[in-house]
């Protein structure tokens, strides 16, 4: 019988050489490429940077507000009776102490007249009680009368003055009651329309018109309480300026009143409801361009801060402690510079704490910096802000 042994499978020389060769070149390229980026590393950022210098700011802040006059007071009728006359035209000045309207006064006159003559009598009695109260009084000393003469004569002299102060309070009324048919206006200022035509019966109390004192006049606003406290913060600084109790008004055209006003109420609480502050101020408006009622702008004085710096909100940046911002640390890193923020004003975020005069602030090219950061200054020598 013949043998047949098997086939056995010869690879290529040459083949299995080249798959030999192209794992070792793997390796080799695997062990050598993290060798290579650390002894490379990242290239500094390009970044531009700009002197800082400090500065004295003044932050102005503008709110809506209202007109409303300096007294505002209903005119009421202070005595009943027939309306018998007005004496003003509507919608016109008037002058304190002018008679605006005038109550029938004959019922008053005649109770004028009978409290006259009731003192005229009290005061009579009382002269003849205090001359029979002189004379018991004499004759007691020398006990010609007894006691109880004595004392009686007291107790009608002590009933007759009662009576003359009764008297005279009653004269004193009736004197005001008439007085009071005539209606005067208590300020100088705007008169309204009437509300009770002449010829009516009117009781005490009722409102016959009002009267707005518009010279001075007050505008009122509110204020968020950031703002507030701000204000209240430069307002109680000692070296702050008078302009900090300034306000100025912008007329509803746009322009600006030509009278400065003065801060003259800060309520003391904070309204729970809106988060804000009342505030008052009164200007002088002695051409009446303010009209009560009238909405209008005011600006006023939120702070004052002093050696503070002024940047682009773009340059500040956040981290774990708060706001940052990077500056120039040599030649060519930069260091991350806790900073204390303000408000922005302007358009521009004011620094009060963090930077020095003379620091090289960077502007651009912060986003991916980290503190100790190698950085290539790409404007050295322009260190505009």
């Amino acid at each position: 019988m013949e043998y047949t042994p098997m086939a056995t499978k010869i690879w290529p020389v040459p083949l299995a050489l080249a798959v030999s060769l192209a794992a070792l070149g793997l390796t080799a390229c695997g062990g050598d490429q993290p060798q290579q980026q650390q002894q490379g590393g990242m290239p500094p950022a390009p970044v531009t940077v700009a002197e800082v210098d400090s500065e004295n700011v003044t932050y102005f802040g503008e709110y809506a507000a209202r007109v409303r006059g300096a007294r505002e007071v209903e005119i009421a009728a202070q005595v009943s009776g027939i309306l018998q006359e007005r004496r003003f035209d509507e919608g016109t000045e008037v002058e304190e102490g002018e008679t605006l309207f005038q109550i029938d006064p004959e019922p008053y006159e005649i109770q004028l007249a009978t409290a006259r003559a009731a003192l005229s009598d009290a005061e009579s009695a009382n002269r003849q009680a205090q001359s029979e109260w002189d004379r018991v009084s004499g004759l007691f000393e020398r006990d010609a009368v007894s006691r109880r003469d004595f004392e009686q004569a007291q107790s009608n002299r002590d009933t007759a003055q009662a009576s003359v102060a009764r008297a005279r309070a009653a004269l004193q009324d009736a004197e005001r009651n008439l007085r009071y048919t005539r209606v005067e206006s208590p300020v100088n200022g705007m008169a309204g329309s009437e509300r009770v035509t002449v010829g009516n019966l009117i009781q005490s109390g009722m409102t016959l018109t009002h009267v707005t004192q518009v010279d001075p006049i007050r505008v009122h606003f509110s204020m968020p309480e950031s703002d507030a406290f701000r204000h209240r913060s430069a307002h109680n600084n000692e070296s702050a300026d008078d302009v900090v109790n300034k306000a100025w008004a912008i007329l509803p055209d746009g322009s600006e009143y030509a009278e400065v006003g003065e801060i003259n109420f800060i309520d003391p609480r904070i309204d729970e409801q809106s988060g804000s502050v009342a505030i008052r101020a009164e200007f002088s408006n002695a051409e009446r361009q303010l009209i009560p009622g009238q909405f209008i702008r005011v600006r006023v004085v939120v702070g004052q801060y002093d050696d503070v710096f002024m940047i682009e909100p773009t340059a500040v940046s956040q981290s774990r402690d708060g706001a940052q911002v990077f500056v120039l640390d040599g030649d060519a890193k930069v260091r991350a510079q806790p900073v204390e923020l303000g408000p922005v004003i302007d358009g521009r975020q004011l620094i009060i704490n963090g930077l020095s005069s003379g620091d090289q602030l960077v502007i651009n090219g912060h986003v991916a910096l980290r503190d100790g950061a190698d950085v290539q200054v790409t404007n050295q020598g322009n260190g505009e802000s």
